[in-house]
């Protein structure tokens, strides 16, 4: 198939690939057989939806996607034991992970058991002090005044910790999505989709939708001896933002938590949630890019440069002056997280690019860089190369490092390898991330190793990503209503992109670099009609130099519509990706 408007090399690198024939036809038959809109039917077809899934599809509700949580094995254990704790008025503690996807899964226990009159113990290991997920000491001081403790978004290959719990008297269960072992702890209950005998499970659920499916089965249980239960769907914005921060795909039940987790977060009734909005500047119906951008970095600041509990404690509290005050914080350890991120930035790829780009693996290492920020960094070495990236931050002998995956690469598995043959401490994740602890003199043999594994998956002959378009478009036709109808496709997020158009042989009318790396565009057809685009990171690269020095030069601009709200207005944007010479 050849390239799209012939374009097999843009300014960022990549080749444009658009709609097979197969596609367009489907787009065409969809078209005739449901009336709906063209540019709808194309977003379909790329999805490969039929006819008539059509409706189901555009209307995502839990009725039909939730999964029967009784599926999931040790699920009516796991809620049984919960359920002994609470109506024994038991002390129950609440082991979270330092992310959006533990603190998110926290508060939902912690929602759950307030509706009761229940109070329970929060806690979350520090990234730096104690490292990723259950540890011996933490869970040995629980165990002394807790006969339950509950580890979410963690615990799957914490097998000492939990036998040490355990010993001490306390049971354990584990809510998680993570990669598991041949073997599993010994805890009371392990309710994971990814566990290695689990067989047709939902493997796409992050933490806290597995966590949702437990109260699902708790209200179901709570049913059958006649207790009331909490509004499940109010809890809905917690999922929501829990499953789009975690970049865990938006597919089958992940679509309906956030379809409708997004109108739950647009009441306004959770104090967390608003304040985190107001904080963030967000004036509008929040959508999905708003819980991965700017509101899930926000909570996930605490945890990588702050207190480790302080996204959860948002999140689950009622106060709105507290809510109010830790947002604040979250706020400006955000702003400084992004300036030590832009310096271990700016070093690891200097690093890597000296040690070659086009291989299986890229990776990076140095000491001193901050626990915290070495994930982020990874994933924009991965989105720079397509290649899986690792990064590494050394205090003294000791190396945490964090490693962010491209599709088609497995790297949590490659890891939790590393780990069983005795090159790194400890490793694991999933497909698309993962972590690993290591020594100084483990960091090379490691990297090489795993540079190894990946090659064997095809790592090391992958190109430039192509640049997937779902269609021409000019300017008088992407209208807010357009952008509108295409919105019921969505949410769009991981392995559900929104679509991305291309505006052939556009006249450059403005021009202009704002922040450190962004560019502000205006482009036109040259017969009276504009748009506005935005470029994030333009100058990152190639294309915020070459359309701000554009000298007349007509180009193709790709990327994705989006609906602008400014001082009262609404009006069509363009999230400008790519650019071609026409």
């Amino acid at each position: 198939m050849g390239s799209f408007l012939g374009v097999d090399k843009s300014i960022t690198g990549r080749r444009w690939v658009g709609p097979t024939s197969d596609i367009d036809r489907h787009a065409q038959a969809l078209a005739q057989q449901t009336d709906l809109p063209a540019p709808l039917c194309n977003v379909l077809a790329r999805r490969a939806i039929p006819a008539d899934e059509a409706a189901d599809f555009l209307d995502p509700t839990l009725r039909n996607l939730l999964p029967d949580p009784r599926k999931l094995k040790d699920m009516e254990p796991a809620a049984a034991r919960v359920l002994r704790a609470l109506d024994g008025g038991e002390n129950v503690a609440i082991f979270a992970d330092y992310d959006v996807d533990g603190a998110t899964s926290a508060a939902l226990l912690i929602d759950w058991f307030r509706h009761f009159g229940r109070a329970v113990t929060l806690y979350i290991p520090d990234r730096i002090d104690e490292g990723y997920g259950p540890n011996v000491p933490a869970m040995e001081a629980l165990a002394k005044d807790h006969s339950l403790i509950i580890c979410v978004d963690c615990g799957t290959l914490s097998f000492e910790p939990i036998a040490a719990a355990r010993a001490m008297g306390a049971d354990v269960v584990i809510l998680d999505h993570h990669l598991g072992a041949e073997t599993l702890p010994d805890a009371n209950a392990v309710v994971n989709p990814n566990r290695q005998d689990e067989i047709d499970a939902p493997g796409y659920l992050c933490a806290a939708g597995v966590v949702f499916l437990l109260l699902v089965e708790l209200r179901r249980q709570l049913r059958e001896a006649a207790h009331p239960g909490p509004d499940l769907i109010t809890m809905l914005d917690l999922v929501a933002l829990g499953t789009v921060a975690d970049v865990a795909p938006l597919i089958d039940a992940n679509r309906a938590f956030v379809r409708q987790g997004l109108k739950i977060m647009a009441r306004r009734t959770r104090p967390g949630m608003v304040a985190l909005a107001d904080v963030a500047g967000l004036n509008e119906a929040p959508r999905a890019y708003h819980l991965g951008y700017l509101m899930g970095p926000r909570v996930n600041a605490g945890g990588r440069i702050g207190k480790a509990d302080l996204g959860a404690r948002l999140l689950s509290t009622t106060d709105m002056n507290e809510a109010h005050s830790i947002a604040a914080k979250l706020n400006e350890l955000n702003a400084e997280r992004r300036e030590i991120e832009a310096r271990v930035q700016d070093a690891a790829m200097a690093q890597a690019e000296e040690r070659g780009l086009d291989r299986s693996l890229v990776w990076a290492a140095s000491d001193g860089w901050h626990p915290g920020v070495v994930g982020i960094v990874a994933s924009r070495l991965k989105e720079a190369t397509n290649r899986p990236a690792i990064v590494i931050g050394f205090d003294g002998d000791e190396g945490k490092g964090s490693g962010r995956s491209v599709t088609g690469i497995d790297l949590g598995a490659a890891i939790q390898r590393l780990a069983t043959d005795g090159l790194i401490t400890k490793g694991g994740g999933h497909k698309m991330a993962a972590g690993l602890s290591l020594t100084r003199d483990q960091l090379e043999p490691a990297m090489d190793r795993l540079a190894q594994l990946l090659a064997k998956q095809g790592a090391g002959e992958l190109g430039a990503a192509d640049l997937k378009i779902d269609g021409l478009l000019m300017p008088p036709a992407a209208t807010v209503d357009l952008i509108e109808t295409l919105e019921q496709a969505g949410p769009f997020g991981a392995s559900a992109p929104a679509p991305r158009f291309v505006f052939p042989d556009m006249q450059i009318l403005f021009a202009k670099q704002v922040g450190q790396s962004h560019l502000k565009v205006s482009f036109g057809d040259g017969l009276g009609a504009r748009i506005d685009a935005i470029a994030f990171g333009a100058f990152d690269g190639l294309l915020g130099s070459t359309l701000q020095q554009h000298g007349g030069q007509r180009f193709h601009l790709a990327g994705r519509l989006e609906i602008n709200q400014w001082q009262g207005r609404t009006s069509p944007q363009l999230r400008l990706e790519d650019a071609a010479k026409a």
